[in-house]
């Protein structure tokens, strides 16, 4: 009797949709999209595709929630409280405190798109194909209610956080296929390198600006630039709409 009961109970946690969504984030990871398919996620989970479909109607319903759970767990960072007006922020401290959590929301969504490089294709359909399901709002209202909290007036508040939504995503996306494309084998620092070189060699007349900055390109760090550009955008934000005393 108690073998039965383990059983049923290994059978019951291995057919919960939280489970099946895990085993789904593993084979993405390690094939992509087209290595995700409901003979290899019932393979994995020991399990007939009825069980699974129980939970899950088809393979776009199964994506969503799959897209949902990554991005929920990158997005950890106490959410400021919404205010019932937009109001600067009462001092410098506070409001360095608000950039750092915008910092923390759009590094938690970079690291996610890398560590899972299928994750920005599917942000993208996203975004584009159903706004009104869960990821959207919830990736919006993370930047969003940092933005609010700033003290953005509210007629600037959907520009400011769609430009942060944007720049997170797009240069987080383009990292990550940077990555893809490469490929494990390739030495991230001969490949620049190699590129720097590249671009020193360009004629001089018609590439002034990209022969100087070659120097740059071969020494960044992509976390860092990534950063940089968040704050540059802050800058942008806090000195074109935060209301002025």
């Amino acid at each position: 009797m108690a073998t039965r009961t383990r059983r049923s109970q290994r059978r019951t946690e291995a057919l919960s949709r939280e489970r099946i969504v895990e085993a789904a984030v593993e084979l993405l990871d390690a094939a992509g999209e087209g290595g995700l398919t409901f003979r290899a996620l019932t393979e994995r989970l020991a399990t007939g595709p009825g069980a699974i479909y129980w939970h899950v109607a088809n393979k776009s319903e199964l994506l969503d929630a799959v897209t949902d759970a990554v991005v929920a767990a990158a997005l950890t960072i106490e959410p400021a409280e919404p205010a019932e007006s937009a109001e600067p922020a009462e001092s410098a401290e506070s409001a360095d405190s608000t950039q750092e959590k915008i910092r923390a929301v759009a590094l938690g969504l970079f690291d996610a798109i890398d560590e899972h490089p299928w994750l920005a294709t599917q942000l993208t359909a996203q975004l584009s194909r159903s706004p009104w399901g869960p990821v959207t709002p919830r990736i919006l209202e993370s930047v969003g209610r940092q933005v609010r909290a700033l003290g953005v007036s509210e007629g600037s508040q959907f520009t400011a956080a769609s430009a942060l939504v944007h720049y997170i995503l797009g240069a987080a996306g383009q990292n990550a296929a940077n990555g893809r494309d490469l490929g494990p084998d390739v030495d991230r620092g001969e490949f620049l390198d190699a590129a720097s070189k590249a671009w020193q060699e360009l004629d001089p007349d018609d590439y002034p600006f990209t022969r100087a900055v070659a120097e740059q390109m071969r020494e960044h760090d992509d976390r860092e630039q990534f950063l940089a550009g968040i704050d540059l955008i802050l800058t942008g934000i806090t000195a074109l709409h935060l209301p002025r005393g």
